[in-house]
């Protein structure tokens, strides 16, 4: 079995973005979690939600 990719597809960066800005964001908020208080502690919560926003999107975009 071959996989054919079609001709008007997207790009391998374009397929592999979303999911690497996600890990990055995340990978910040936990290092902003272990770092410190005040700001930090901020920081963390923004950049640690936006991984569940992002899941609550796709799936609110498939449903429809």
């Amino acid at each position: 079995m071959s996989r054919k990719v079609k001709s008007g597809g997207q790009s391998l960066g374009a397929i592999f973005l979303a999911p690497i800005l996600i890990a990055a964001v995340s990978i910040i908020g936990l290092i902003a979690a272990l770092v410190g208080n005040g700001a930090y502690d901020l920081v963390s919560w923004v950049t640690l939600a936006i991984p569940v926003l992002a899941v609550g999107w796709a799936l609110r975009s498939r449903r429809s």
